[in-house]
């Protein structure tokens, strides 16, 4: 219990005591959690982003850093279910579908139009979870530090 209490607080520290405006802070973690979730991004692609939108780089890693591969599971297959939902597929056949095609795996098939049928409602998915989330992460991000900057100046 003790660790994960200091994980908070550490986290805190490094993303709600940041020198920074709290949207600029919140905006970041926001980018950082869209890009931690959606497959093919990481660290590198969080940073440049952040120089690009100029938003707070630390809070867009941190973002990046607690929801990069930790959900990954979680995120595909709400990820496949939304996507499904959205292209009007059944998501139980794409699932079986990314299983077969997962396992025989070659750099060729990501061009085949049978490939593209599979993996367009998946990226749809990571987009609309990966944006959704993104924007909760924000508001909640942005109440807290609201929160937390005006209860320092009492």
């Amino acid at each position: 219990m003790g660790r994960i209490k200091k994980f908070f607080q550490a986290l805190y520290i490094q993303l709600f005591k940041i020198n920074d405006t709290p949207q600029r802070i919140s905006l970041g973690f926001g980018l950082g959690v869209f890009l931690g979730i959606f497959p093919g991004t990481g660290v590198i692609a969080a940073i440049f982003c952040a120089l690009l939108l100029r938003v707070n780089r630390a809070s867009t890693l941190l973002g990046c850093l607690l929801t990069n591969t930790w959900i990954s599971i979680v995120t595909f297959l709400l990820s496949i279910k939304v996507g499904s939902s959205i292209m009007q597929v059944n998501w139980q056949e794409l699932k079986q579908q990314w299983k077969v095609f997962l396992q025989d795996f070659r750099w060729v098939d990501l061009f085949r139009l049978s490939a593209i049928k599979i993996i367009l409602p998946v990226i749809v998915g990571y987009v609309v979870v990966g944006v959704g989330l993104g924007i909760l992460a924000y508001l909640v991000t942005l109440v807290i530090i609201k929160k937390a900057k005006y209860a320092d100046k009492d």
